[in-house]
């Protein structure tokens, strides 16, 4: 809302603050006032000219040569350029050593010849905005009304030495929607009276209700329609005055009818329109929702197709306005309009807002209805209007006003104590400050004990509750001036649970290891829903889903991770390795929740590791992704507990996937993609691994225990074991460290022999096996025993034998 500081001085006396002291007190109050556009600053040297003569320049065909009287001893030669200059005008001259907006200096000149002592401006040349300039003098100067005095302060006459506050509102105060509204809170501030505008009509003998009838079908569209009628109005422009508030608030001027319902939407609030009403064809208003499929052609020429949804004014038969939005080409008031009727009216805001929105066309007038009117304004703005109509455009007004009227008016009351009031604000207010505040607010007020009942103006339609009379309270009565306070009572230290701390440590590792942290859409397509899920379950489906890509709660986060590698590899970043912790979302049936699992996922494509120097490259393999896994266990102090298990999973490579097992129960899997899934992502080899992040942090580990470096030689034999192909090594190695045991400490996996010297269906694994006693040195003869054990147990449970 922009409010110029001059116009509000016409409803409350701003003596002794200035606009900038004004815009800082309405800020403290609450209403933020985003700047103070001082329109002519940096502007000086510009006067009222009388143009005496005006002559076609010798030498140009598109310049004039002008002799204007500028109130000097002299008149001055000034050539001009603007093609509706004329003889007798009054216009506005940038004399010389005038500074114009820009720092553009005015300066002797000869122009084609001739010389030219100033410049005469357009308004757009002093700083006007070409869109709100009139369309008679968008192409050229402004011409100044006859009875302009000449020499005088041009800016001035323009209104241009005023300041304009810009208010940001909040849609709660719709009430600022108005220089009426804003005076009101500018008086509550100050503690000052505000003057209501004058209204006093001399009515003729005829009565508006013979020349019209209102009915309304859609009575809670519009429960109040209040229509004026105005005979013998003479078309013609606005006082200057008028014109100049109205351009400095961003409204092009039109014609003194339009431009007073303009005003009066400014002044008051309150949207008006008016009709030709010679141009209606009938004697009577009806206000009905649209037909689906209906036309009407608006102000702008426009063909609008309406619906059921929309609220229009006609004429009985045919829409005339489409209700708070804009009228109709057919009713518009035009040049030899006489008789004007004028429309008044409260509107059901979102009925406004639907019609605005469907059909792009959102004005002042919309958006205040939206917010919301005040209803008790609507009358007072229609008799405002028709005296100023009356005043500046000729008009007779008709007596009375014809009526539809079905709206209950009740403002609102809300009662609060003091107690509450200083508890909540920290205060020590008395009940006569209280009541002061309201007083200034023109508010009712009545007070009972402790009790306070306040009765709000329907202009103030966002008091409702009590916290609305304590934000009144705090607001006036100065956040600066609320004693500040520290809480008082217990509080708990800020600190990470060991759910969230082992969550961290998983996070910090993987990222150590080399992953990069990947947050994807918990949303996906049918498709790829239950791809890769560790529990399969019925998907559940978004009721209002933005497209069918991101239509179904995910199961699995592993197709998000397998996108961001498609991704990063069509933009040749084919080398990496990414990770994610996040929700995946289990059905539980039609009427109950879904339940949401945390999970943890991973996915590794291209060389792991590159050393040109040394010429050295490694891919991505099965080993490596578990590795990876295995030093996070290891980190958590779960390694022991946990066995990878060779497994078939769709989508997964058969001979290289296994389930992941902690204490025996299955929790996720690790492997390589399949081909086929590789080949249409166009990926090279990935390895992926998905478990439950909820199971593994929620394990318990044991404690951790200090283990002294063995004082001890260790003695280290390796065998080499012939097993059937299917035979996996990790049941292997669980026998050696069964029957090993507590000598044998380490067992590892060292080779893996399949060629062609190996028998139909056999292979070889060598481990290397480590035995220590940590108290004493160990003898071949005890070494010998437990090892000779370990063979037997092999060969009785395993099939094995050792390699010749």
């Amino acid at each position: 809302m922009f409010v110029s500081y001059k116009w509000l001085q016409d409803y409350i006396d701003l003596t002794g603050v200035t606009a900038s002291e004004l815009a800082e007190k309405i800020t403290k109050s609450g209403i933020e006032v985003e700047g103070v556009e001082i329109l002519n600053d940096g502007i000086q040297g510009v006067v009222v000219g009388h143009v005496l003569e005006r002559e076609q320049h010798p030498n140009a065909d598109k310049l004039s040569k002008c002799l204007v009287d500028v109130g000097g001893e002299q008149p001055v030669q000034i050539i001009c350029g603007a093609p509706n200059v004329a003889q007798g005008q009054k216009v506005a001259v940038a004399t010389v050593g005038a500074v114009l907006p820009g720092n553009f200096k005015i300066k002797r000149a000869k122009l084609r010849g001739e010389e030219s002592n100033g410049m005469i401006c357009s308004l757009t040349e002093l700083g006007m905005e070409g869109k709100v300039v009139p369309k008679e003098y968008s192409e050229g100067i402004f011409v100044f009304p006859a009875d302009a005095e000449v020499g005088v302060d041009a800016l001035a006459m323009l209104n241009r030495d005023d300041e304009i506050l810009e208010l940001s509102l909040t849609p709660n105060r719709a009430d600022c929607l108005s220089m009426l509204g804003v005076a009101y809170e500018v008086a509550a501030i100050l503690g000052r009276e505000v003057k209501l505008p004058e209204t006093n009509l001399q009515s003729a003998t005829e009565k508006a209700s013979d020349y019209v009838k209102i009915v309304v079908e859609a009575k809670e569209d519009n429960p109040l329609y209040v229509a004026k009628i105005i005979k013998n109005v003479k078309i013609g422009p606005s006082p200057l005055w008028m014109q100049t508030r109205l351009m400095s608030a961003g409204i092009r001027p039109h014609n003194n009818v339009v431009d007073i319902t303009n005003y009066i939407l400014l002044e008051y609030g309150q949207p008006l329109h008016a009709f030709d009403y010679d141009r209606l064809g009938s004697k009577e208003i009806l206000v009905r929702r649209a037909a689906d499929g209906e036309k009407f052609v608006t102000l702008d020429d426009a063909e609008r197709t309406l619906t059921a949804d929309h609220l229009v004014i006609t004429n009985g038969t045919e829409p005339v306005a489409l209700a708070g939005v804009m009228g109709g080409a057919n009713s518009e008031v035009i040049s030899d309009t006489t008789t004007v009727l004028l429309e008044s009216a409260y509107f059901n805001g979102a009925t406004i807002r639907k019609a605005s929105k469907e059909h792009g066309l959102r004005s002042e007038a919309s958006a205040r209805f939206e917010k919301g009117v005040d209803p008790n304004r609507v009358r007072a703005a229609g008799e405002r209007a028709a005296y100023l109509m009356a005043k500046y455009a000729g008009g007779e007004v008709l007596e009375g006003a014809a009526e539809a009227d079905t709206m209950t008016v009740e403002p609102a009351v809300v009662s609060i104590t003091l107690e509450k009031i200083n508890r909540v604000l920290g205060t020590d207010l008395v009940m006569k400050d209280v009541k002061e505040i309201f007083d200034r607010l023109q508010f009712g007020v009545s007070i009972e004990e402790d009790t306070i009942t306040v009765t709000a103006p329907t202009r103030r339609g966002d008091i409702k509750i009590e916290e609305d009379l304590l934000e009144e309270v705090a607001r006036l009565f100065g956040y600066d001036n609320i004693p500040k306070t520290l809480p008082i009572g217990s509080t708990t230290p800020g600190g990470l649970s060991e759910y969230q701390k082992k969550r961290r440590v998983v996070r910090q590792y993987l990222e150590g290891a080399g992953l990069y942290q990947a947050v994807t859409y918990s949303l996906t397509s049918e498709e790829k829903a239950a791809q890769f899920a560790l529990e399969k379950r019925d998907t559940i489906r978004l009721a209002m889903p933005m497209s069918e890509e991101r239509s179904i709660l995910r199961l699995s986060i592993m197709p998000q991770l397998l996108e961001v590698l498609k991704y990063n590899s069509a933009r040749q970043n084919d080398s990496l390795g990414v990770y994610e912790t996040g929700a995946v979302f289990l059905a539980n049936g039609i009427d109950t929740l879904p339940t949401e699992k945390e999970h943890l996922a991973a996915a590794v494509t291209g060389l792991w590791s590159s050393h040109s120097w040394q010429g050295e490259k490694k891919a991505v393999d099965f080993f490596v992704v578990k590795g990876i896994l295995e030093g996070m266990f290891a980190k958590l102090g779960l390694l022991e507990q946990v066995q990878f298990v060779q497994a078939q999973i769709d989508g997964m490579h058969p001979g290289r996937t296994a389930e992941i097992h902690l204490n025996g129960e299955k929790i996720g899997f690790i492997g390589q993609v399949h081909p086929t899934v590789q080949k249409e992502l166009d990926l090279k080899d990935t390895y992926v691994f998905e478990l439950s992040l909820k199971a593994v942090l929620e394990a318990e580990t044991p404690a951790l225990q200090y283990e002294a470096i063995p004082r001890f030689p260790s003695i280290t034999r390796d065998i080499a074991l012939v097993v059937n192909r299917e035979t996996v090594s990790g049941t292997l190695k669980e026998i050696i460290l069964t029957n090993g045991a507590p000598l044998l400490k380490e067992v590892n996996v060292f080779d893996l022999y399949e060629g062609d010297k190996m028998e139909e269906g056999m292979k070889s694994i060598a481990f290397s096996l480590k035995y220590v006693d940590p108290v004493r040195t160990l003898t071949d003869e005890e070494v010998t025993k437990v090892h000779e054990k370990v063979l037997n147990t092999l060969k009785e449970k395993a099939g094995a034998v050792l390699r010749g």
